[in-house]
């Protein structure tokens, strides 16, 4: 008898007891994301940015800890970010699962408003968005996730632009050396629309964009952006494009290239492209005179000539190698469009 009784004590016990260590685990955690968050602020302020928000409330428990900060204002950056950078919420819920202690999830809600380089105000919204990020990210996070699903932007260009999904991963090495990978990157995106405001020749949605690739090179040093693309170029610099895709309209592209920058800081380099559509892109690109009807006329020539017609009846398709200099993009040495310049503030 006693020993059933015994062995119902423990079993009414052992549910307590681990509420307890639960309790005292997401305190411990909960209290660490605080000091986290504030150490963050601290840092910041230091740098120059100036940040406001009402106070952070504790929540989350039991699986998660979790805090949730409103009307949050946060602005700086110069000069690194010539004109600064200034970005607002309506809410941020800041979280870390309690099975996870080292990846803080960062979650946006509500109304959003982001300006950059004193340009006007960009509003938007989005029905998830969600930032992943090692919860000891200093000074540099080893690796970032962005996530966002029908996000909604009202840009200055007009219109509500916007993306029915939106993927990215960055993984970021700061102790690169020249010839080794100092951001990898993955981006993946569709449904997108395009601004009313900008020229959309290909159509008023995107139906699917894709990237990934690496940012090549040491850590740039630097006063100014243009002191740090010259370290960057000097040191080896590159933008490796290992595999781009784009649907738009009447284009399927798949290509590849590797970009550098030259003596003016301009982009140059080279790559290669697999286009299906070419000559309705290319019509479509000279009516909205994005490229002229003479370059449109060129170009459709030549790959008429290149053109692989598939015996099943597919629209035909054609590779084609792509060159960029002196801010002209070629095909097979027939210029297609001048770039404008970049420049470095």
């Amino acid at each position: 008898m006693r020993r059933r009784r015994g062995l119902w004590i423990i079993l009414l016990a052992a549910p307590l007891v681990l509420v307890a260590a639960d309790t005292v685990y997401w305190e411990f955690a909960v209290r660490r994301l605080e000091e986290g968050f504030a150490a963050w602020l601290a840092q910041q302020r230091a740098a120059g940015w100036t940040e406001v928000h009402q106070a952070p409330v504790r929540g989350g428990w039991p699986l998660a800890a979790t805090l949730t900060v409103t009307d949050v204002t946060l602005q700086g950056g110069e000069p690194d970010i010539p004109g600064g950078l200034a970005w607002s919420a309506e809410t941020v819920v800041l979280r870390v699962a309690l099975p996870q202690p080292g990846v803080l999830d960062v979650v946006p809600a509500g109304r959003q408003r982001l300006r950059i380089a004193g340009s006007p105000d960009i509003t938007y919204v989005a029905d998830r968005l969600r930032l992943v990020v090692p919860l000891d990210a200093a000074p540099w996070p080893r690796f970032v996730d962005l996530a966002a699903d029908n996000l909604h932007a009202d840009t200055p260009l007009g219109g509500d632009a916007g993306a029915g999904s939106l993927r990215l991963r960055l993984d970021i090495r700061p102790e690169a050396r020249t010839g080794e990978p100092l951001i990898t990157f993955a981006l993946k995106a569709s449904s997108i629309t395009p601004p009313s405001g900008v020229v959309r020749p290909l159509g008023p949605r995107i139906a699917a964009f894709a990237a990934d690739g690496a940012l090549n090179g040491p850590m740039p040093a630097g006063h100014s952006l243009a002191d740090r693309a010259a370290a960057w170029r000097d040191g080896g610099g590159s933008l490796e494009l290992r595999h781009l895709t784009l649907g738009w309209g009447p284009l399927d592209l798949n290509a590849s290239a590797t970009l550098a920058l030259d003596e003016q800081l301009q982009p140059m380099g080279a790559g290669n492209a697999r286009v299906i559509g070419y000559a309705e892109t290319l019509d479509a690109l000279a009516s909205h005179a994005a490229i002229s009807r003479s370059a449109a006329t060129a170009a459709k020539a030549v790959l008429s000539l290149l053109a692989n017609s598939p015996d099943d009846g597919s629209p035909p398709d054609v590779e084609v190698p792509l060159t960029l200099q002196y801010r002209t993009l070629s095909m097979r040495q027939v210029p297609l469009v001048r770039l404008p310049e970049l420049d470095w503030p």
